[in-house]
C-alpha cells in the first residue's frame, strides 16, 4: 500500500481541480466559434443575431410564466420578426401570448400562428423535428441557396420558412419544402431583400 503525503495530495486535488476548469473551457470556446461561424454565414448583422436569441429567451420565459399550462408555444425571432407557433386553449390566451411579446426590445413585428386546441402530442413534437431535419437535408441536396440562409420552424406539419431571401430564394424554398414527405402546408414568413 502506498501512503501519499498531505502535500501530494493536495498536489493531486489541484491537478484534478484545474484539469475539470480547463475541459469546462473548451465548450465555451468551441460554442463561441460555432456562434461566430453562423453568424458569419448568416445574411444577419451580429448584433441581429444576437437580438433574436435574446427575443427568443425572453418571449418563451413571458409565455410560459404568464399561460403557464394553457398554452403550448415555440417561439422563433429573426431578424427581429417573431413568429409564435404551437397551441392555445382559447382565443383570448392566444391574444395574451402576443400580447406579451410585443413590448420585448428590439421586436420589430409579430406572426402569431398559435392554433386554439389542444397541446401537441410528444409523437407529433417529434414528427415535426424530423420534418424540419428533413427540409433542412433537402436544401443541401438541391443546394439551389445557401441552406443557412432559412430557418425552418414545423408545428403539426405545417413549415414555416423565415429569413432574409431574394424572391427566387424564397420561391426555392417554398417549392423544397412542399415536396418533402409529411408537410402538410408551407408558410412564407421571409423578409425579401432585392
Amino acid at each position: 500500500m502506498r501512503i501519499f503525503s498531505n502535500t501530494s495530495i493536495n498536489t493531486l486535488i489541484l491537478v484534478g481541480a484545474l484539469g475539470s476548469q480547463l475541459s469546462a473551457c473548451v465548450p465555451v470556446v468551441a460554442g463561441g466559434a460555432a456562434a461566430g461561424g453562423l453568424i458569419a454565414a448568416d445574411r444577419r448583422s451580429a448584433g441581429a443575431f444576437l437580438e433574436d436569441q435574446e427575443i427568443e429567451l425572453k418571449a418563451g420565459k413571458a409565455i410560459d410564466d404568464n399561460l403557464k399550462t394553457n398554452v403550448h408555444a415555440n417561439v422563433t425571432s429573426f431578424n427581429r420578426h417573431v413568429l409564435i407557433t404551437g397551441e392555445v386553449s382559447n382565443d383570448a390566451n392566444k391574444a395574451k401570448a402576443e400580447s406579451l411579446v410585443k413590448p420585448i426590445q428590439n421586436v420589430n413585428s409579430i406572426n402569431n400562428q398559435l392554433v386554439v386546441g389542444p397541446n401537441s402530442t410528444i409523437s407529433s413534437r417529434t414528427n415535426d423535428t424530423y420534418i424540419t431535419s428533413k427540409v433542412k437535408a433537402k436544401f443541401l441536396t438541391e443546394n439551389k441557396f445557401p441552406a443557412n440562409y432559412v430557418k425552418v420552424v414545423t408545428e403539426n406539419g405545417t413549415v414555416f420558412l423565415m429569413g432574409l431571401v431574394t424572391h427566387k430564394e424564397g420561391e426555392d424554398a417554398a417549392e423544397i419544402a412542399r415536396m418533402v414527405t409529411d408537410v402538410k402546408r408551407v408558410v412564407k414568413d421571409f423578409e425579401y431583400i432585392d
